[in-house]
């Protein structure tokens, strides 16, 4: 869903249970250093969210460089990395990777 979706309500009215955020505005204001002002707006939505019962999870476009500052919204349960993921794999082997990942995720949860 689009932060600025006033529709959290009627996904839960229609049996959904988590939703996801689209976060392309976000990884792209991360790319140009302006990401604090977008990331206010995830924040906010992730609590609308929240409020209307919905568990959320964030996806399109995270990666290692941009993946941690996200995850320090209070709330997010899942983010989808996959791509990302794989892509560094192929460069740096997947043991690797996954370590990378995992550490920039908990430094993002110690931060938080």
């Amino acid at each position: 869903m689009d932060v600025d979706s006033d529709q959290w309500e009627q996904a839960r009215e229609l049996g959904a249970d988590r939703v996801e955020l689209y976060t392309q505005p976000y990884a792209a204001a991360y790319a140009r250093n302006d990401f604090e002002t977008v990331l206010g707006r995830f924040a906010a939505a992730a609590k609308a969210a929240q409020l209307a019962g919905l568990g959320v999870n964030a996806g399109h476009d995270l990666n290692l460089q941009n993946v941690g500052r996200f995850c320090r919204i209070p709330g997010i349960l899942e983010v989808s990395i996959g791509h990302a993921l794989v892509s560094d794999a192929l460069e740096v082997g997947l043991y690797d990777a996954v370590r990378a990942y995992l550490q920039v995720l908990a430094s993002s949860a110690a931060a938080a």
